[in-house]
């Protein structure tokens, strides 16, 4: 009799695993020399990428190779079943003989959602040139509407065992993290505490768009729920004493207590990380956010509760009081636009600590020289600052405590940089302690914000690179007094943004940084995911050697790169 088959019930909840592909194809006409250089060169491709390729966590991806060059549509789908059988769902070639597209590869992915990312990554070879494969593979699949990303690389044109050089390793490896933000992150979720804050529509949880664009779910969670597991403890008590007494050790006599009942308002925030730390990881999500104003702790016909700055910087953190842990990008006013921002960052880069920001004052380098003249602080007009100036970086909540140092810094040395003063009560008048830093200058990375248009349906990212910068005590002290002293400051320069184009098309209020994230990484990512990129800055030439992603075929012979994103949205 025949049954269908029962599957093994499982309570623990497991992450959706990336698992590459790597495979070549073949002629059955090449030498069996040739032939085993093929395969050699498959399965070092396939070590690199299992060396060099991490989860945001510091897990291995999941590798797998085949020793089978396809020749033919019989081989086609056996690869294809095997790659199906070991939860394959993305997938690189590595050519380095000439075959036929259509009996090979193309017959391979035909067995493949259509979204599934391909990399070609081959040699400039010409003995057997699996460069001429990966043109012909490469148009191909072009002209049929579906996306590859071509690496033409270099590795010697003879030897059983050649080496990729490290550029064309460091191509593939952009391109596999951006593979990985994208497979990994589809049908995942994010846990967003309260409704749409303050009213900001830059801010709004597109549910749909999101949804469809990457596959990643919003779960809305009432903040009345926090107040109820506040008010009844529910959370470790001991852990909370631990956490305590962590923040004691390490911040010391900077942390405020001269608030009515401070120390007590203080310890309540400490539980909500406990709180919400627990609720994200209880729904297995990814990342969060927490409304905040105004019903919780500024709404004065309610009960106004302590603000939870630290809880939101600990979440962004790569460490709390139980030691190292993994990021959990966590946005501040329940900002959902600018929570999967950092999202999509803090994966991207391996899951490096994200930094959430008000965008500011922009401070004009003629205003600065100006400031510095009047301080009498001593300005030779040739320092960052006074060339370029500076955004004034700045907000109440989720700064991640990893940006009050550079990047490498120990945790107890981070937290000597950190304060944590009484929240301004005319702003929250339940009280609590916000988080106070300034962020050191020499940190590199992207700085960005995703944007929803409603008339076009597709997301896009304003982005550039940008560095921080250190200002003259003075002068620091006296821009940060001119916003909010009590809050973090990151004094942000974009690299080919002039400050006049910066200040007009900052996308919302909010925007983001993180370092150790590669520019080719972002616009790979943009390209699988269709996101429109805008990087409009005059200084910015159109492309970068050894920077950008080369251009796939595909945005190239359908008008450009936006014109083909507004085609495949379609």
């Amino acid at each position: 009799m025949i049954e269908a088959r029962k599957l093994k019930g499982s309570s623990l909840a497991k992450a959706k695993a990336v698992t590459f592909g790597v495979v070549a194809a073949g002629d059955p006409r090449i030498d069996k020399p040739s032939r085993e250089r093929a395969i050699n060169i498959v399965e070092t491709i396939a070590n690199i990428m299992a060396k060099e390729v991490r989860m945001p966590d510091g897990s291995p991806v999941d590798v797998v190779w085949t020793s089978t060059l396809i020749d033919n549509e019989r081989q086609a789908d056996a690869v294809a079943a095997e790659f199906k059988d070991a939860g394959v769902n993305t997938i690189v070639c590595t050519p380095d003989t000439w075959a036929f597209p259509q009996l090979s590869f193309m017959s391979l992915i035909a067995q493949f959602p259509e979204n599934t990312p391909v990399n070609i990554t081959c040699g400039n070879s010409a003995p057997k040139p699996g460069v001429v494969f990966a043109h012909a593979l490469n148009g191909a699949l072009a002209q049929s509407g579906r996306l590859t990303h071509l690496n033409v690389g270099t590795w010697p044109d003879t030897g059983m065992n050649p080496k990729p050089s490290a550029e064309t390793v460091k191509a593939l490896v952009d391109w596999c993290y951006a593979a990985l933000t994208v497979v990994g992150l589809q049908g995942r979720r994010v846990v967003v505490f309260g409704h749409d804050s303050m009213g900001m529509e830059t801010a709004l949880a597109h549910v749909l768009p999101t949804r469809n664009t990457f596959g990643i779910e919003i779960s809305r969670l009432d903040m009345k729920l926090l107040a109820d597991m506040l008010n009844k403890g529910a959370y470790n008590k001991k852990e909370l004493k631990d956490l305590r007494s962590w923040v004691d050790k390490h911040v010391g006599k900077r942390l405020d207590m001269s608030q009515p009942n401070g120390s007590k308002l203080f310890d309540q925030s400490l539980a909500m990380y406990l709180i919400m730390r627990d609720l994200v990881k209880d729904h297995n999500a990814v990342g969060g956010g927490f409304m905040n104003q105004l019903e919780w702790g500024s709404e004065p016909r309610g009960i106004p509760l302590p603000i939870c700055d630290l809880a939101e910087s600990l979440m962004n953190s790569s460490f709390d009081h139980n030691g190292p842990k993994e990021v959990c990008p966590f946005a501040t006013e329940a900002d959902v636009q600018g929570l999967l921002t950092m999202l999509f960052m803090s994966w991207l880069s391996g899951g490096n600590p994200p930094l959430f920001m008000d965008f500011r004052k922009v401070w004009m380098p003629a205003e600065l020289r100006k400031l510095a003249k009047k301080l009498k602080v001593k300005c030779r007009g040739q320092e960052v600052w006074a060339k370029r100036g500076i955004v004034d970086g700045d907000n109440s909540g989720s700064a991640s405590l990893d940006w009050a140092a550079k990047p490498g810094t120990s945790m107890s040395k981070i937290m000597k940089n950190v304060s944590l003063p009484g929240a301004e009560l005319y702003y929250f008048p339940g009280g609590g302690n916000s988080v106070s830093f300034i962020s050191p200058g020499g940190i590199e990375g992207i700085a960005g914000r995703l944007a929803f248009s409603q008339l076009n349906g597709m997301f896009s990212m304003i982005w550039d690179e940008a560095t921080t910068v250190d200002m003259p005590k003075k002068l620091a002290c006296a821009v940060a007094n001119s916003s909010n002293v009590t809050w973090p400051h990151s004094w942000v320069v974009p690299k080919y943004a002039s400050m006049e184009e910066y200040k007009q098309f900052a996308p919302a209020n909010h925007f983001h940084m993180i370092w150790g994230l590669e520019v080719a990484r972002l616009q790979y990512w943009m390209d699988l995911t269709n996101v429109i990129s805008v990087a409009p800055w005059q200084e910015r030439p159109q492309f970068i050697s050894e920077t950008d992603r080369p251009v796939p075929l595909m945005h190239l012979i359908n008008g450009g790169e936006n014109e083909t994103k507004r085609l495949r949205a379609k």
